[in-house]
């Protein structure tokens, strides 16, 4: 597969497929339902087909291969119209698009169409700017953010150069930079129940470096890094928190009347 940031990119689809991930499904609907309006904004017909669920990424991440194909296969023929899959979460875009060939390399039949949905896997901050190249308006006042992007994500779908080049937009956003920004925080899926003391200790970090950039809130791509780091801040008793950059970008541009 290819290296983030070589891939070549197709031109606008007049539909999608949103592959909307277990995460935002279960505990941050609102950005699910966010990344569907920015795309329908754009005029693209989003469809969602009812029977997806995870990706796979906790079982292949912890070592067990018979069960990551059989999550992996029940998503693999949910997507049967040639469109792109549009994927909230860089992580899970990485696993289905960098993993999935992987998942079924002793099966060429399988493995032929794990291949060639990887090749219509996008994560939304990648098909918003490379396919879809949106040009936002920014509607809010001025504010201090920081971007917290998936380590998984950074390596697999530079996730977090597509994310900056979105924020950049907003000229009233200002991204403050912090210092454990390509780190872990420490969520890692089954990683922070297997070693919640590193784990804790690895997201205490993060909260530290985030906050010490004086930033109103933090963003983030990730659904699972987001939420494991508003639960550090939580118990903590702070009410600096993260929001998906989904519905960051839609409350931001105004919602419907927000683009161009």
């Amino acid at each position: 597969m290819d290296q983030a940031g070589s891939r070549q990119y197709p031109d606008k689809p007049t539909k999608v497929y949103l592959f909307g991930t277990c995460l935002i499904d279960l505990f941050c609907p609102e950005a699910g339902i966010d990344a569907v309006q920015l795309l329908e904004r754009e005029g693209i017909e989003v469809h969602f087909p009812a029977d997806q669920t995870c990706c796979g990424q906790p079982a292949h991440s912890s070592g067990f291969p018979e069960q990551t194909r059989a999550v992996a296969l029940a998503q693999l023929r949910l997507f049967p119209e040639p469109w792109p899959v549009i994927v909230p979460s860089g992580s899970c875009a990485g696993m289905m698009r960098q993993h999935y060939p992987e998942v079924f390399a002793d099966d060429p039949g399988l493995q032929a169409e794990a291949t060639a949905l990887a090749e219509r896997i996008f994560e939304l901050s990648e098909f918003l700017v490379h396919v879809a190249r949106v040009k936002l308006a920014d509607r809010g006042a001025p504010t201090r953010i920081a971007l917290h992007t998936s380590c998984a994500a950074r390596r697999e779908m530079g996730t977090h150069l597509h994310a900056r080049s979105l924020l950049a937009q907003l000229p009233g956003v200002e991204v403050a930079m912090h210092e454990h920004e390509s780190e872990c925080c420490g969520f890692g899926g089954t990683f922070s129940l297997k070693h919640p003391a590193i784990s804790s200790a690895m997201a205490g970090d993060k909260v530290d470096a985030l906050q010490e950039t004086g930033a109103q809130k933090f963003v983030s791509a990730d659904c699972g890094c987001m939420l494991s780091l508003n639960h550090t801040l939580q118990k903590r008793g702070e009410g600096f928190q993260g929001q998906h950059l989904a519905s960051f970008l839609w409350q931001r541009t105004g919602g419907e009347g927000g683009q161009r």
